[in-house]
């Protein structure tokens, strides 16, 4: 079998002891792919750092995450645009609007996901969009998108099915991690009424590891078992699932021709 984790921060300081040995799990276990996600200007040097280290393996997107929105958000944008003609990067992510930590800077957070969803536009790239306790500003602002090409994924999905369909009708795939395999998230009952075509595999570690290991640390090695649990969901093989999310990430961010 072969997976793609297509939303980890391998780049932070938690993998800092054991960065080598964790990538080594995770190709050991057929993760052959392994997408980055950006946070801020200040998060991409160490990014680019490990696409550096694991060519072929790490690849990167750029992006300002919504929590780091700030006074300097403009700024911050025009650092990360400028960025763009030097490396080539598979998405702009991790975008989007979050309600959960802060409501501060809503303003600037809605100014900044049209920019960065615009800049997707133009330069045909897919969006990593993260929405927390934000699924009717985001889906206000992608409706204003409606009449340019753009695709993309919800990251770490936890909407209910309603945002689902509505995600799913305006072209986007959803990113299944360790949610799914929670006790009472509810995610298993909404994810089975998606459809296969539809799902992306993720771990956004060090985040959300799937059970048995939630609350540590997350890595890349366990898409196998959020694999295991979408079988187990639909009734098919961790081969066949495993094949689908695959292609399905392959074809969204257009993985067919990188090596």
């Amino acid at each position: 079998m072969q997976f793609i984790d297509t939303h980890t921060h391998l780049y932070l300081t938690e993998f800092d002891a054991d960065r080598d040995e964790v990538v080594n799990r995770a190709v050991g276990n057929g993760i052959s792919k392994m997408l980055l996600p950006n946070i801020d200007i200040q998060s991409v040097d160490q990014m680019l750092s490990a696409v550096t280290r694991y060519p072929g393996i790490c690849y990167p997107m750029t992006g300002l995450h919504p929590t780091s929105v700030k006074k300097d958000y403009l700024l911050q944008l025009d650092n990360l645009e400028k960025l763009f003609i030097k490396h080539k990067f598979v998405a702009i992510g991790e975008i989007g609007i979050d309600l959960y930590w802060d409501k501060t800077y809503l303003k600037e957070q809605l100014v900044s996901f049209r920019r960065q969803l615009a800049f997707a536009s133009d330069n045909g790239l897919p969006v990593v969009i993260h929405s927390r306790e934000a699924f009717p500003e985001v889906f206000s602002v992608l409706d204003e998108f409606k009449e340019k090409p753009l695709t993309g994924v919800f990251h770490a999905f936890s909407g209910s099915l309603k945002d689902a369909d509505r995600a799913i009708n305006m072209g986007f795939k959803l990113g299944i991690g360790g949610i799914v395999t929670f006790k009472n998230s509810g995610l298993d009952k909404i994810v089975k009424e998606t459809g296969t075509e539809n799902l992306i595999l993720e771990t956004d570690a060090p985040y959300l590891a799937p059970a048995p290991y939630r609350g540590k640390r997350n890595e890349s090695s366990y898409i196998c078992i959020i694999n295991k649990k979408l079988a187990d969901i639909f009734g098919l093989s961790e081969e066949e699932i495993a094949s689908i999310t695959y292609s399905n990430s392959v074809r969204l961010f257009n993985l067919s021709e990188k090596k």
